[in-house]
């Protein structure tokens, strides 16, 4: 059996990894793959058609200069998918350019099964594209038990298969072993910084990074700031940690994270799967994110976006359990009084890692693995197709 895998972005590899190794296991290895991907998709046997950095980019104005090299890209895809004839084509996420490969999919292949995982965010903007969905796939896995009904009404089947960062491993980092091969004393402040795994997220938060924490250097001089990064931006990262006025780590890998996550006194990151992982860490942290002026007005003002919260953690519980400041107020004057107070006040860490807990509790940690379920529902879709 060849499975077709396609992920844009670090979140999406990540869960493409894992379904691949939920189709390793439930099909005891007689699959194989081919699909764009990166690290995580690589461990399990995937050789991308081309890097997947390329399609790793978030923001309309961000986007626009790209266009040209990610329609070749599409046409590029759409050539090998038509080549190879998978037993079904699985997008994950990044619609943006996983819909263009779908919908390409439907005219140049219709025989072969199109599946996509994780759903658009139809119940927080654009909630017309349901129909879109539905006009292209065959079936929908999605992270949240309340997204079926939104594209089930257009006919389209959809399946809560649970968010997969319960199975992360997020919680099992060894902070102590972390500290000990750092030479940081039990006692020392750990901040845990992560400005994004796309190069227009760490443009932009990067230097709101390195602004907060000069406004920290005085109240904290004796803090260690640790950045777990990813292939896609290390470099990047590793230059501006350079001029950072602490001492400061750069880890890369999952189980390097994960460690730093359990040493960690508090967090700054980026919105995004991160912030699940940090919430299942128990990492009390400040959630940042920035786009361009020209992205957000188009956002706010003409395609209806009307959520309270961007972080799935406080959009569970209905409240800032993990203090969000977006766009105009990702500033660091206002960032860094409220990373101080983390960083001090130990009783509210105490209360934000119990709201942290309840929430992950409400995504599903501690029930079935969501990419075993992931896999069984892909083999038992491609059965019923081949099925006379």
């Amino acid at each position: 059996m060849l499975i077709y895998v396609i992920a844009g972005e670090p979140s999406g590899d990540l869960l493409g990894g894992r379904l691949m190794a939920g189709l390793k296991a439930r099909t005891n290895g007689a699959v194989t793959f081919a699909g764009i991907g990166g690290e995580s998709m690589r461990a399990e046997g995937l050789t991308s058609l081309f890097p997947m950095a390329e399609l790793t980019v978030m923001g309309l104005v961000e986007v626009l200069p790209r266009i040209p090299r990610i329609l070749r890209r599409v046409r590029e895809t759409l050539a090998d998918i038509k080549g190879k004839q998978p037993d079904a084509i699985i997008t994950i996420d990044s619609w943006g350019f996983t819909g263009r490969v779908q919908k390409g999919c439907q005219k140049l292949v219709p025989h072969i099964p199109r599946i996509h995982y994780v759903a658009p965010m139809v119940w927080a903007w654009k909630p017309d594209r349901t129909k879109k969905l539905a006009a292209v796939l065959d079936m929908l896995m999605t992270l949240l038990p309340f997204e079926p009904p939104y594209f089930e009404k257009d006919g389209l089947r959809s399946l809560h298969v649970g968010h997969p960062v319960i199975e992360s491993g997020a919680e099992k980092g060894d902070g102590a072993g972390f500290r000990a091969r750092h030479s940081i004393a039990p006692d020392a402040p750990v901040l845990i910084a992560l400005p994004g795994s796309r190069q227009s997220e760490t443009g932009k938060l990067l230097p709101v990074f390195a602004e907060t924490l000069a406004l920290l250097a005085q109240s904290h001089p004796d803090l260690t700031v640790v950045l777990p990064t990813v292939e896609t931006v290390t470099e990047t990262v590793k230059a501006a940690a350079t001029h950072w006025p602490f001492k400061t780590i750069v880890v890369e890998g999952r189980g390097d994270k994960y460690n730093a996550f359990a040493a960690g006194t508090a967090g700054l990151a980026a919105s995004g799967t991160v912030a699940l992982e940090l919430a299942l860490a128990g990492l009390p942290t400040i959630i940042t994110y920035r786009v361009s002026p020209l992205t957000a007005f188009i956002a706010r003002s003409f395609m209806g976006l009307k959520i309270k919260f961007a972080t799935l953690v406080n959009m569970v519980m209905d409240r800032a359990v993990m203090p969000e400041f977006l766009q105009e107020e990702c500033r660091a004057d206002r960032i860094a009084p409220a990373l101080a107070q983390l960083l001090d006040d130990a009783a509210l860490r105490v209360t934000k890692r119990a709201e942290m807990s309840e929430a992950m509790a409400r995504l599903g940690y501690g029930s079935d693995s969501p990419s075993d379920r992931a896999a069984l529902a892909v083999l038992d879709f491609i059965a019923e197709r081949r099925a006379p």
